[in-house]
């Protein structure tokens, strides 16, 4: 994907699998997935990839997300992401920045590797809040410590909308996480949403009031992912979520007084 002169490509780590309907839905709705079965396999998973997306702008190699790592439990596989960058003929020393959309593991999973910081010319961004809730409260897990504290000394928290690098502007969208953030790239008039977990299938961005059990705040990540989906309903800008088949960019449009995605 090109936004002007950024270029935005997808960086696929491995995949997931989860029962939709026990992980997302509509609240109180047993059959919700009935109108969506295109989305589902013949068992009722979702399959959703894992991994991230390499913004290439100005002198800058930006990785957003570093994908799961290499976990493999029969539900979360990772393991392909460092090979997928040298696909894009990134090496992790060419990384200059790591931002991250949220501190889940299944995107953090490259971030370190037994203790070592995985991208090591890298400053490592993330909104204060999330730093925060998975790392220094007390209730923090201790899985997620021992994956970011390494981080430390790389580290730089943002608790601001506003640019991370030229053409990518955070914009803070809680909800799934205290610090869930959306990398807005743009150049000109052109425009592509990065929506991390604001959105975990394409079938969101049309149902106003499903919900994901991951969310935090289900009440709070409802009402930012559709704002944010009606923000862009029918215009030229681009989205894609962290989790969307192929990491595939679309568009919002209104089919019959309803929103829809379409992927490009």
């Amino acid at each position: 994907m090109k936004i002007g002169s950024i270029e935005i490509l997808p960086v696929l780590d491995g995949t997931g699998r989860e029962v939709a309907a026990e992980v997302l839905s509509r609240p109180g709705v047993a059959d919700a997935w009935s109108c969506h079965a295109e989305h589902l396999d013949a068992d009722g998973m979702l399959t959703l990839p894992l991994g991230g997306f390499l913004v290439r702008t100005g002198d800058r190699t930006v990785l957003v997300d570093a994908g799961v790592g290499t976990i493999d439990n029969g539900r979360y596989a990772g393991g392909r992401f460092l090979d997928a960058l040298l696909g894009h003929g990134v090496a992790p020393p060419d990384v200059t920045d790591v931002v991250f959309t949220h501190l889940h593991f299944d995107h953090v999973g490259w971030a370190t590797k037994k203790g070592a910081v995985v991208f090591p010319n890298a400053t490592y961004r993330v909104h204060a809040a999330d730093w925060a809730h998975f790392v220094e409260s007390p209730e923090a897990e201790p899985g997620a410590v021992r994956k970011l504290s390494p981080l430390v000394a790389q580290l730089e928290t943002f608790s601001a909308d506003g640019p991370l690098a030229p053409g990518l502007d955070a914009r803070h969208t809680p909800g799934h996480t205290p610090g869930s953030t959306v990398f807005v790239v743009s150049d000109g008039e052109e425009r592509a949403l990065l929506l991390g977990d604001v959105v975990h299938s394409v079938v969101e961005l049309g149902e106003r009031d499903w919900e994901a059990v991951f969310d935090v705040d289900p009440e709070a990540a409802r009402a930012v992912r559709n704002a944010l989906a009606d923000e862009v309903a029918d215009t030229a800008d681009l989205v894609v979520g962290a989790h969307f088949p192929g990491l595939r960019f679309g568009r919002v449009v209104t089919v019959s007084g309803s929103r829809a995605f379409r992927a490009i």
